[in-house]
């Protein structure tokens, strides 16, 4: 996948490239939003933040071959298909508004959401989780969403935290949280749903 804008990705590994404000809480397992009583927060960045953490987590629980492999990747797709429909429906269209935000950034977010769909659709339909083909499958996806993350907190997020006031995050926050929300109760991590929303994103 090539960088966007001449940047360098850092794949496959943590990711580091945002200058942060707060320390970022690691969620447990049961709950797709990580968050503790102590650091609630409403911060839209902080939220996205927290979500690409999670991912990493459960990356790391799928490449564990004693693990619940498809029960973390089951976790995963909803949390990936949640996460990216709250951006496009709530925090992309609201950041195009800011001179400050490349407009570029944000399309090329929306590209690479749907590399990711295609990448989890193909580890989705692949039935053996103790295969070869699995666990390349898994990188293929792992390194498509570590690249679009990596991208997104060193453009996108970083721009946000430096332009968009305290308070507009917070609304942002709010209305990430309930979009994300809605695609959970909806059940959006499902193979036919991630297989529509890769075709419709070919049409």
């Amino acid at each position: 996948m090539a960088p966007h804008g001449g940047r360098n990705p850092v794949l496959g590994g943590g990711i580091r490239g945002i200058r942060r404000t707060g320390h970022i809480v690691h969620g447990s397992k049961e709950s797709p939003m990580p968050a503790s009583t102590a650091t609630k927060t409403n911060d839209v960045v902080e939220l996205i933040l927290r979500d690409h953490r999670k991912m990493e987590e459960l990356f790391r629980t799928m490449r564990n071959v004693e693990a619940d492999r498809a029960g973390a990747l089951q976790e995963f797709s909803a949390l990936l298909v949640a996460h990216a429909a709250a951006e496009e429906s709530e925090v992309y269209p609201a950041l195009r508004r800011y001179k400050n935000v490349d407009d570029e950034d944000v399309e090329h977010s929306l590209h690479e959401h749907e590399e990711g769909n295609e990448a989890l659709l193909a580890l989705l339909e692949v039935e053996d989780v103790g295969s070869e083909e699995w666990d390349e499958k898994l990188e293929e996806l792992v390194t498509a969403v570590n690249h679009h993350a990596d991208e997104e907190e060193r453009t996108l997020l970083n721009d946000a935290r430096e332009n968009v006031s305290d308070e507009r995050r917070a609304e942002l926050g709010a209305a990430f949280r309930k979009a994300r929300a809605e695609q959970l109760e909806a059940d959006c991590g499902r193979l036919e749903n991630v297989r529509r929303l890769v075709e419709s994103s070919s049409d």
